[in-house]
């Protein structure tokens, strides 16, 4: 009786089992059309001061996030400033794509400073973590260098026009943003809530994305809530070019285009120093095209090389030497004074790289430039000068025959040059040699060997 139960109970499990898999693709369609419109949503991290590289980063993902279909594009941002210009380019593709773009000022203590003021107003929703800053937008800290009251006058109003048009398009506090331009102001997140500078207040990503969720951006409302989200990461192009657009590897190589390239004149066929020399200053100018650099540095760095390699040849007992040591700090210093203060390099890197150039050219190119001039001391061109004896007699119009390191050579000459007496090489043409007469003869020549 159990065995006809058992029987029973299979037979009605494998009816239930028949009907399951009958309702399995609607199920399946279901649930694939699911994961079709699953929604996503991009991150990018954007650190330190911006710059050339930071504007084609941002540029591509927003590409990259409008091709993939995204939610929206997240640009974590922590920054103390940058450059203007490349603030400006940065806000115009943010003001200028109808993908949607936030801004996220995070992690907790980060900071959206000067030019970050710039981008966080511009993007089509602006947040903020907690116990972060924005503001403090002023075009002195944002420009570095010195300017005069005219220029000055004229970059705040620029700037301020400029933030100002910004926050009335995203619809934000256009008067706030003028005094962080004006009056350097500066407030903290739960502030530039309050005062409608910012939209939303988010613990971390995750809370982010969730505030999102039914946002409208645009005509178009975000999905948010069951996104997924990923990560573009910087290509190696914009890793190695961010590297390159420091100062300090700006100033490293400078140095290696100045050391290679006198190292490569003054001892030619070396390759390697000519090779890396010329590298470095290729890289050296896309730098200088895109990064603000102050022509009068140049200039000086050109005046220490001048006085460097003068040195080599006016005993002036180091004083060009001295001269060329300031000129090259000098204009060391002053080659990024128009970069934002977080840009400029440290004086820990200026005073080493100063000693290091003046003893490369106190030793290499006082004694690799002195080379140049000394006369050839091996092949034929180190005969030249020297005297020889004639075996065979040299008429003007025919040719005789001298011997000197142990070879015979045909020798023509302008004068009568008798067998026995001794000549002057001039120089080499082919297998003949020209010689001029000596007046050292053979009598005086074995007096001076018996002497000896």
């Amino acid at each position: 009786m159990s065995s006809k139960k058992f029987i029973l109970a299979s037979i009605l499990f494998l009816a239930g089992s028949v009907l399951a898999l009958q309702e399995t693709p609607a199920q399946q369609d279901s649930l694939a059309v699911q994961q079709t419109n699953r929604s996503t949503v991009s991150v990018i991290r954007v650190e330190g001061t911006i710059g050339p590289t930071v504007t084609q980063y941002i540029t591509r993902s927003i590409r990259e996030s409008s091709e993939n279909r995204d939610e929206a594009l997240i640009i974590e941002l922590d920054t103390p400033g940058g450059l203007l210009t490349s603030t400006q380019e940065i806000v115009q593709e943010l003001l200028g794509t109808d993908h949607p773009t936030v801004v996220y000022v995070s992690p907790r203590g980060a900071n959206a400073g000067s030019a970050g003021t710039f981008i966080t107003l511009a993007a089509h929703i602006a947040a903020m973590a907690p116990a972060t800053n924005i503001g403090a937008a002023s075009p002195v800290s944002m420009g570095g260098g010195e300017m005069d009251t005219v220029a000055q006058n004229k970059i705040f109003n620029y700037s301020e026009s400029f933030i100002q048009s910004i926050a009335e398009e995203r619809d934000r506090n256009a008067e706030w943003a003028r005094s962080a331009v004006r009056d350097g102001a500066s407030i903290t997140s739960d502030e530039a809530l309050e005062m409608n500078v910012i939209d939303i207040m988010a613990e971390d990503i995750d809370d982010l994305v969730s505030q999102l969720h039914g946002m409208e951006v645009d005509g178009k409302v975000l999905n948010t809530e069951t996104a997924t989200i990923r990560s573009i990461d910087e290509n190696l192009a914009e890793q190695f070019f961010s590297f390159i657009l420091r100062p300090e590897v700006m100033l490293i190589l400078t140095m290696v285009a100045i050391y290679g390239i006198i190292g490569e004149v003054t001892n030619p066929g070396a390759i390697v120093p000519g090779v890396s020399g010329v590298i470095a200053l290729i890289l050296l100018l896309y730098g200088v095209a895109a990064m603000p650099i102050n022509l009068a540095g140049f200039l000086l760095i050109g005046l220490a090389i001048i006085l460097f390699v003068a040195e080599a040849f006016t005993p002036t007992f180091g004083i060009l030497l001295s001269g060329g040591a300031v000129a090259f700090f000098l204009g060391a210093l002053m080659l990024f004074q128009d970069l934002p203060d977080e840009m400029q390099i440290s004086i820990y890197w200026l005073v080493p790289a100063t000693l290091l150039t003046v003893a490369f050219f106190a030793w290499i190119v006082t004694y690799g430039v002195k080379s140049l001039f000394n006369p050839p001391r091996s092949g034929l061109e180190s005969t030249i000068g020297k005297t020889v004896e004639v075996v065979d007699a040299i008429r003007p119009g025919q040719e005789g025959r001298v011997f000197f390191d142990g070879e015979y050579w045909t020798a023509r000459s302008d004068k009568e040059i008798k067998e026995g007496n001794f000549c002057e090489i001039i120089e080499f043409e082919g297998l003949k040699v020209y010689v001029k007469p000596s007046h050292t003869s053979i009598e005086e020549k074995s007096d001076k060997a018996e002497k000896v």
